[in-house]
């Protein structure tokens, strides 16, 4: 028993055929606009020199500013993302120096050294009275659940570069 397809139901077929394949034909590139920047491998995170020469790093924390530019999708900035973090002489480091970013850990607020009279020798995040040892330790009992983010660091020419954060 074979059973026929009728013209209608084969123009049907067709024509939903077709509006498929017109259909995913225009589609697919506005998918692929939106995911594909999520797929990229993100470029290579450089090296940035932040004007310190390590003759002048001492064991007292020091905010050194730099600059990184980041490509994020199609969008490049131009003037660079401004950037902090705390540099100190650390002797149990490989170059001897440590530097921290200021993100505190518990909401994300920025830390200061000492900034807070009431605790010396310490990181202080405002925001939470979240504390931080000179090791970027967190202090137990106080809101910051991991210690501060290292970043990874060179010395070339005497100079200090600073690179991305260092995987824990």
């Amino acid at each position: 028993m074979s059973k026929k397809v009728s013209r209608r139901k084969f123009l049907t077929y067709m024509l939903g055929g077709t509006a498929g394949f017109l259909g995913a034909g225009l589609l697919f590139p506005m998918v692929r606009f939106a995911v594909d920047p999520v797929l990229k491998k993100g470029g290579k995170v450089e090296f940035v020199d932040v004007n310190l020469p390590v003759s002048e790093i001492t064991e007292t924390p020091r905010a050194v500013e730099f600059k990184i530019f980041r490509k994020d999708g199609w969008y490049q900035s131009e003037d660079g993302e401004t950037m902090t973090a705390w540099v100190m002489k650390d002797p149990r480091q490989e170059l001897g120096i440590v530097a921290f970013s200021p993100i505190c850990k518990h909401l994300g607020c920025t830390v200061d050294w000492e900034s807070n009279p009431q605790f010396k020798n310490e990181f202080f995040c405002p925001c939470h009275f979240g504390r931080y040892t000179k090791d970027g330790i967190n202090v137990p009992g106080t809101p910051p659940t991991a210690p501060l983010d290292k970043y990874e660091l060179q010395v070339k020419d005497g100079r200090l570069l600073i690179g991305p954060i260092a995987q824990a």
